[in-house]
């Protein structure tokens, strides 16, 4: 299941005006700005996440933000990401770098912790760590 699943059918401007997207529902950009740093924090504090963070460009200020405005887009909030980095094209951006299953096991990891710390509806929580999953998996470029 993809993030399209939950809006079953409504375009982009009726999502953002029902405030019926897992932006909104999550509590907005206080919410989503949480999720985001709650991910980068348990990637710097987690053994388990070391593999991970050793990809990562120090010092985490800036992805910090660049994630917040995809998670914001991605949930269905403003698009502050397109406006300034133009279409995600994720799987692009992510090909110089090597993504293991294992990689995305770990940051699957930090996004479940994050995710469950962050979002009260559990059921929300869920669905977006299927579609989650599902991208993460697209971002693999290696055995």
């Amino acid at each position: 299941m993809g993030i399209r699943d939950l809006f079953k059918g409504k375009k982009k401007s009726e999502e953002s005006a029902s405030h019926n997207t897992p932006y909104y529902r999550i509590g907005g950009e206080m919410k989503v700005r949480e999720l985001a740093n709650s991910f980068y924090d348990i990637m710097e504090t987690d053994p388990l996440a070391a593999e991970l963070l050793a990809i990562h460009p120090q010092p985490l200020d800036r992805i910090r933000h660049v994630f917040f405005l995809y998670l914001t887009m991605w949930l269905g909030g403003p698009d502050d990401f397109q406006q300034q980095f133009g279409h995600p094209r994720l799987r692009a951006r992510h090909l110089p770098f090597t993504v293991s299953p294992e990689l995305k096991d770990q940051w699957m990891y930090c996004m479940r912790k994050a995710m469950f710390k962050t979002v009260d509806d559990l059921a929300l929580a869920q669905k977006l760590l299927t579609a989650l999953d599902q991208l993460a998996e697209h971002m693999i470029n290696t055995k």
